[in-house]
C-alpha cells in the first residue's frame, strides 16, 4: 500500500470515530498508530474518561472481529484462551475457543485481574498464538489489544508486571476534555448514542496491508542513532533502575514511521521521535523508589532526556532521502 493511501485510510476511520468521540484527536493518532504498527494499546485513566468507549467506537470502525473481556479477580486463564471438554454426545475433547480468538480484544479494567491471568495474554500479545494443553493455535491476523486500567483505585486490583507493560506498544492516557469539548459531549449523548449509528469504513484487507507497507518508509541513519541515544541515556540515568530494553527502542522506530506517515512525509523527521518517546518509552523504564511518588515523573526523566541529547538537522534528513 502507498503511504498517501496509509494516510487517507486514518483520516477516514479518525473522522469516522471523532463522529462519536468529542476531541481527542492526538489519542485517536496514538490508536492508529498502534494498529498499523501491529502494536497493542493501554488506556490508563481514571473512571469515566471514556476509555471503553474509544476502543468500542473504534472497534465498530473496523471491518474486524471484536470482543470484549470485563476482567475481575475471579476471572481464570481459561476464560480468555479457551479450553478443551469432554463433549459427551460425540464422546470426545473439544476445543471452546476463548474470547482472544478476535481482531480486536478490549481487555477492560486489566488490572483487576490475578497475576496469573493477566499473564495468559503474555504469549498472545507476543507470538500472536495460544497454546493450550501443548497445542499451539495462532491468531488471525490484524490481533489487537486495548487493554483500560484506572491508575488511581488500588483496592481489589493488582499492578501490571514489568514484563507485561513491555508487551503493548503504546501507553496513553485520555486526559479530562476543555470545557468546550464538555459541552459538546453533553449535546451529543443528550437523548441519542452516536455508537449505535457509526459504520464500518476500512475492511480487514486495507488494514493488513498498511500493517506490511508502513516499515519500507526512509529513516536516516541520523534518526536511528537520535532512537538509540536516548535508549542508552535511560540506561545511565540515575533516577532509573532499568531503562529502555532493545524491543523498546524497535517499538519507537515502527512508531516514529507511522507517525510520519500519517503526517504526510516520506522521512522520519526529529520531530516524530519526540512525539512518540513519551508514550512508547514512559512504561517501560522503572523508577528508583525515591522517584516513584513522584507524579509523570517518567515523562519528566524523559523531557529532561529530550532536552539534553543533540537534535539531527531535519534539512540534511531531507537532503540525504533524496540521494538514498
Amino acid at each position: 500500500m502507498d503511504h498517501s493511501k496509509i494516510k487517507q485510510l486514518s483520516e477516514r476511520v479518525k473522522s469516522n470515530i471523532q463522529k462519536v468521540i468529542v476531541g481527542k484527536g492526538e489519542v485517536i493518532d496514538e490508536l492508529l498508530i498502534a494498529l498499523f504498527a501491529s502494536g497493542h494499546i493501554l488506556l490508563e485513566d481514571v473512571p469515566g474518561m471514556g476509555k471503553t468507549l474509544m476502543a468500542k467506537t473504534m472497534a465498530r470502525s473496523l471491518d474486524l472481529t471484536f470482543r470484549r473481556i470485563q476482567f475481575t479477580p475471579d476471572l481464570l486463564p481459561t476464560d480468555i484462551s479457551g479450553l478443551n471438554y469432554f463433549n459427551q454426545k460425540a464422546g470426545e475433547f473439544v476445543f471452546r475457543p476463548g474470547p482472544v480468538f478476535t481482531n480486536i480484544l478490549l481487555a477492560d479494567e486489566i488490572n483487576r485481574a490475578t497475576p496469573r491471568t493477566q499473564s495468559s495474554l503474555l504469549e498472545c500479545m507476543e507470538e500472536r498464538q495460544v497454546t493450550i494443553d501443548g497445542e499451539t493455535q495462532a491468531l488471525d491476523r490484524p490481533f489487537l489489544v486495548i487493554a483500560t486500567q484506572n491508575p488511581v483505585e488500588t483496592q481489589g486490583t493488582f499492578p501490571l508486571p514489568e514484563a507485561q507493560l513491555d508487551r503493548f506498544l503504546l501507553k496513553i492516557k485520555m486526559g479530562y476534555p476543555s470545557t468546550e469539548e464538555g459541552l459538546e459531549v453533553l449535546k451529543r449523548f443528550r437523548g441519542r448514542q452516536p455508537l449505535e449509528e457509526i459504520g464500518k469504513v476500512a475492511s480487514r484487507e486495507e488494514i493488513r496491508e498498511a500493517q506490511q507497507s508502513y516499515s519500507d518508509l526512509y529513516v536516516s541513519g541520523d534518526i536511528l542513532k537520535y532512537i538509540m541515544d536516548i535508549v542508552e541515556k535511560t540506561r545511565e540515568h540515575p533516577d532509573l533502575i532499568l531503562g529502555v530494553s532493545p524491543r523498546g527502542s524497535q517499538a519507537l522506530l515502527k512508531c516514529v514511521q507511522v507517525h510520519a506517515i500519517l503526517n504526510g512525509r516520506e522521512y522520519v523527521s526529529p520531530d516524530d521521535v519526540k512525539a512518540m518517546v513519551k508514550p512508547v518509552l514512559a512504561h517501560r523504564i522503572i523508577l528508583r523508589n525515591t522517584s516513584r511518588i513522584k507524579e509523570n515523573y517518567s515523562e519528566q526523566v524523559l523531557e529532561q532526556i529530550l532536552r539534553e541529547i543533540p537534535v539531527p538537522s531535519e534539512e540534511e534528513l531531507t537532503e540525504e532521502g533524496r540521494h538514498a
